[in-house]
């Protein structure tokens, strides 16, 4: 079932597994590491329709696709019609080959502005700003939104429809309000309802954390694919598990010790390579974390792994660490 065709304009994707975008998160390093292993397409960090920034360090980074498959999907966030479409544009002439609207991110800082998850309130708005990217492009355009404002405010259907008659490709769902946050269980039956009243492809997202999970929610919404945002931190097999429980209906072992720590290391110079040592370092700290979440004696190699300034510090002590835990296993084993 995993491999059965999703297309989202001229683009047939290899399966239906999305990484989401994730601000600070889904940098280029970590979008390749999650398609080499599984992910059928991976959608950019977030990027500001303000012009102004555009120029700016972050930006450029977050705009930055070289060496990545295509398609390319970037992910533009902001709530003026024109500035979006010119922000489409823009990104299209930098090489996107899709061009996703967020209207999904619950963060106060976004909200604040009226963008992101904020404009499931206004649906006039909302209409006015996809019909006006869908407008300024030639490239295929995708949404991505949650199940409604608040829990009183469900009006994910009425959106979704919304997107559809503007154009819209294809639509992802976060089963969670944008009061709920992160908080509670995600609402399946919501998504499966949108999924019963649109043609377009609808991805399902939230609290996929497992290859069971993925089937579950599968069953339960219908969806055509699924996202996952949270459930590929520091757990990039993630993808390669799901694909192989649902086209076999058996279970991959977890990784092993020594493909954890050579998929870390290369994903730490991988950070340092993107954004320079400095930018890098602190970076690393936030996977190497999720990388070390479970493991024995994992929360003193987190504690000294963030005084470190340096990527060779860095590097050798996650040898060092990952190193002991072989030898346990060993001297255990034997």
């Amino acid at each position: 079932m995993a491999q059965n065709d999703l297309t989202i304009g001229p683009y047939s994707l290899p399966n239906r597994l999305f990484l989401a975008p994730m601000a600070g998160v889904t940098d280029r390093p970590f979008r390749q590491l999650c398609r080499r292993l599984g992910a059928g397409m991976a959608v950019s960090e977030m990027i500001t329709a303000n012009k102004a920034l555009w120029a700016s360090k972050k930006s450029l980074l977050r705009a930055n696709h070289d060496g990545e498959p295509e398609p390319r999907s970037v992910q533009i966030a902001g709530a003026d019609p024109q500035m979006m479409a010119e922000a489409a544009r823009h990104n299209v002439d930098q090489g996107a080959h899709i061009i996703d609207i967020n209207m999904g991110c619950p963060a106060k800082k976004v909200c604040n502005v009226m963008a992101g998850s904020a404009l499931l309130q206004n649906e006039k708005l909302v209409a006015e700003i996809v019909e006006s990217v869908v407008n300024a492009v030639d490239v295929p355009v995708t949404l991505k939104i949650r199940t409604g404002w608040d829990r009183d405010n469900r009006n994910g259907t009425t959106i979704a429809r919304i997107a559809e008659d503007a154009g819209i490709q294809a639509l992802a769902v976060h089963g969670r309000t944008r009061a709920d946050a992160y908080k509670g269980d995600a609402e399946y039956d919501t998504i499966a309802d949108i999924k019963s009243r649109i043609q377009i492809p609808v991805i399902a997202n939230g609290d996929i954390t497992s290859p069971q999970k993925a089937l579950e929610v599968l069953n339960k919404t219908g969806a055509d694919g699924l996202m996952i945002g949270r459930g590929a931190q520091g757990n990039p097999w993630i993808f390669r598990q799901i694909l192989h429980f649902l086209d076999s209906g058996e279970l991959l072992p977890e990784p092993e010790v020594t493909e954890i720590k050579q998929v870390l290391i290369e994903h730490l110079q991988n950070l340092y390579d993107f954004y320079g040592d400095y930018t890098g370092v602190r970076m690393a700290r936030k996977h190497i974390a999720w990388y070390s979440k479970g493991l024995r004696n994992g929360n003193a190699f987190r504690q000294q792994m963030n005084q470190f300034e340096q990527p060779q510090q860095q590097l050798r002590f996650t040898r060092e660490f990952f190193e002991q835990i072989q030898e346990q296993q060993d001297s255990q084993a034997a």
